[in-house]
């Protein structure tokens, strides 16, 4: 990945970036967390929303990307299947939300498991996918 197209992306509003993940996640048929070093994938905490969220990436360049600097995480894939089988069940019931491309300190599209997998259910059933 260009660094001109992850800074395109990360310029992009909230939607944006969300119908670019969907699209994105949809051709690779991957969805990218971070992990440290025991396997513990990377969950923020919203103080001021009260939110808690996985952040997720089409990729793992945008994973490694948001990762600089902090030594303990690493980019780790998940096949599409698995997310849909195994982890919106997981996270529906610890009412974990999925925040989508963070990167900067603009907006940041966070959406329930359930309606991420329905968005790219959507996108998968769509001709050319």
């Amino acid at each position: 990945m260009s660094e001109d197209l992850y800074d395109q992306v990360l310029e992009m509003d909230g939607e944006e970036r969300y119908d670019y993940f969907l699209d994105a996640v949809v051709a690779e048929r991957e969805i990218w967390i971070l992990v440290n070093a025991a396997s513990q994938f990377l969950k923020i905490v919203s103080e001021e929303d009260r939110v808690a969220y996985v952040p997720v990436w089409p990729s793992d360049a945008f994973a490694r990307e948001y990762a600089k600097g902090a030594e303990d995480l690493s980019p780790k894939a998940i096949s599409l299947p698995d997310f849909f089988k195994k982890w919106v069940p997981g996270l529906t019931r610890d009412g974990i939300d999925i925040g989508v491309i963070p990167g900067t300190e603009r907006e940041l599209w966070i959406t329930e498991p359930e309606q991420l997998k329905r968005d790219l259910q959507e996108v998968l059933s769509t001709p050319g996918f």
